[in-house]
């Protein structure tokens, strides 16, 4: 980031293969601004893409997603920040589509798309798919994108997932997504207002599979942001990781910047003029009540004032705003926050977190792998110390430094495991 600017936002990515997948179709873009005239323009850009196809068509199809997007997004040339992003994942989607169609390998190549602009005007999204956009505040996190998915589709239309249709329902199974079709019905939600230590979270179905919203919102909570990203990975990992991982985690530091900028939106030029109809009217509206006045229609002649009085008063607050004055929306309208949860700190999800270790343990001790749980031993008892000590964050922070300790260690045992088998061949 440039020294010269302070572009008050903090960030981290991590993208992880998982611990059955062969190759990543996880794909993830950071792309802050690097002046105040880039960021007065487009803001600050953040993709997450999960693809999906046979061989390498969905690791294609993300990594198409991801450069597409932030190549169409910079490169537009309109003032309307928003609607770049609609038309920079409806470009993307043309071209993975194209490209599917080109080459039979690729055909039917999808990929999800959430992108994230922070903007002036405040944080918008734009997605297709079920990769997820959150938004943590004050304790609360709050899903700002709804998943394209068919449960999500049929809670929408009033069957619950606890019924015996819901439950038949396979949770994998998305709606939409870029590639398969020449076009695609793009999802734009916000602009929502950013205030000081708000912090956004994308991420791919990965995370969301087996770790839940409120922890999600507590790790991001009481960790700095290379931590959070690590932990959530590690931790969906430890719970089995049956998929990529992708998770990006950016924090608003210095809301200043943000919110001095905010304070001034961008309106939509093309209403920023005063109407002439506004300005004939009043001038009709005033010879017309001349014509009453000849005729001695008094009650004519009022109406007709005050209707000339009403077009010349809107053509001054035209005037004064500078047009409408309305902050550029999208034209979709979205309807988010989706869901929400709470983020807070508490010795059950302390527990919680620690469980996967816990059973990691007891493996460990049956199949007799060499893990060192020295550290994680130390890690656990000081979050026990800090638990009694009622510092629930703190504890939180020592229980997410033994979940990374013990990954690494079943990492070094994999690659002894590994190691041996290739040496018996």
């Amino acid at each position: 980031m440039s020294d010269a600017w302070n572009s008050g936002i903090v960030f981290s990515e991590l993208t992880d293969v998982g611990m059955r997948r062969a190759n990543n179709q996880d794909s993830s873009a950071c792309l802050p601004s690097t002046s105040a005239e880039r960021f007065a323009s487009r803001g600050h850009l953040f993709v997450v893409a999960d693809g999906m196809g046979a061989h390498a068509a969905g690791e294609l199809a993300s990594e198409m997603a991801t450069e597409k997007i932030a190549m169409h997004y910079f490169r537009g040339t309109g003032d309307d920040a928003i609607e770049a992003l609609r038309s920079a994942v409806s470009e993307a989607n043309a071209a993975i589509h194209q490209r599917g169609q080109s080459n039979a390998e690729f055909h039917n190549m999808g990929t999800t798309a959430s992108a994230l602009a922070i903007l002036p005007a405040g944080a918008v999204v734009a997605h297709v798919g079920d990769s997820r956009v959150y938004r943590l505040r004050g304790g609360l996190i709050e899903q700002l994108t709804f998943d394209h998915s068919l449960v999500w589709e049929m809670e929408a239309s009033g069957h619950s997932s606890n019924s015996v249709w819901g439950a038949a329902i396979p949770k994998n199974v998305i709606t939409r997504s870029l590639g398969p079709n020449a076009s695609v019905e793009i999802d734009v939600e916000g602009p929502f207002e950013v205030k000081p230590n708000d912090c956004f979270l994308l991420c791919s179905d990965g995370l969301t599979g087996l770790v839940e919203d409120d922890e999600i919102g507590t790790l991001m909570d009481c960790l700095p942001e290379e931590m959070a990203t690590r932990v959530l990975v590690d931790l969906t990992n430890l719970r089995g990781g049956p998929d990529n991982t992708t998770v990006v985690v950016v924090r608003v530091k210095n809301p200043p910047t943000i919110e001095s900028r905010r304070a001034r939106p961008k309106t939509r030029r093309g209403n920023s003029s005063v109407s002439p109809f506004m300005i004939a009217g009043a001038v009709i509206c005033l010879i017309v009540a001349g014509l009453f006045a000849v005729m001695q229609s008094w009650g004519l002649v009022v109406v007709a004032v005050i209707l000339a009085v009403i077009s010349a008063v809107t053509c001054l607050v035209q005037a004064s705003t500078g047009g409408s004055g309305s902050v550029s929306a999208p034209a979709s309208g979205g309807k988010g926050p989706y869901r929400s949860g709470d983020a807070t700190a508490t010795r059950a999800l302390y527990e919680s977190l620690g469980e996967k270790v816990k059973e990691l343990r007891e493996a460990a001790s049956q199949n007799n792998w060499m893990m060192d749980w020295r550290k994680v031993n130390e890690l656990q008892e000081k979050g026990l110390a800090a638990l009694k000590a009622k510092s629930e964050k703190e504890a939180i922070k020592f229980q997410s430094r033994a979940i990374i300790e013990t990954m690494n260690q079943l990492r070094e045992q994999h690659n002894r495991a590994a190691n041996e088998t290739s040496l018996d061949h």
